[in-house]
């Protein structure tokens, strides 16, 4: 799927391609990411997808982990920005609302039942607010969040089209 990323210092819009991502081309924990990718992706029946810019399809932007619980609904495992758009000074900017986005999308096609378009996952606590105020997610309690149909459907708007 084809994204839009926005170069932090210019403000500049960069082509992006969100597209899957096998085991072996994971990033790994050695080059600065939180996740142990590598070890994620022997999880059975988890898909894997990635963030690459079309000018430089090796070089991984984000990645995303996504599993289908009980065959019904779509669940976000783990998800990460590339320690190069980490924070204030990270290159690109809107990795994390295109992948979150792009679950979204999942969500639609995968979900069944009272589940479609519902995207579930737990938070960090101390991103639960980020969660809520910028990708409008809901918590629900703990850490266990979710993004209703209406709510998946507008970040779909502003980071998938």
């Amino acid at each position: 799927m084809r994204i839009q990323l926005v170069e932090a210092s210019s403000g500049k819009s960069v082509d992006a391609l969100i597209v899957r991502c096998s085991s072996s081309n994971l990033p790994l924990k050695k080059d600065g990411w939180q996740f142990t990718w590598k070890r994620l992706g022997k999880t059975e029946g988890a898909e894997f997808c990635k963030i690459v810019r079309v000018s430089e399809p090796g070089e991984i932007e984000g990645v995303l982990m996504l599993t289908l619980l009980n065959g019904e609904m779509l669940y976000m495992n783990n998800i990460e920005v590339a320690p190069h758009n980490f924070g204030e000074h990270g290159r690109y900017d809107r990795v994390a609302g295109c992948l979150i986005a792009f679950a979204c999308y999942k969500s639609f096609e995968e979900g069944t039942g009272h589940y479609i378009g519902y995207l579930t996952f737990d938070s960090r606590t101390k991103l639960i607010d980020l969660y809520q105020n910028k990708y409008g997610a809901t918590h629900a309690m703990g850490q266990q969040m979710f993004i209703n149909p209406d709510a998946g459907r507008k970040l779909m708007d502003t980071y998938l089209n």
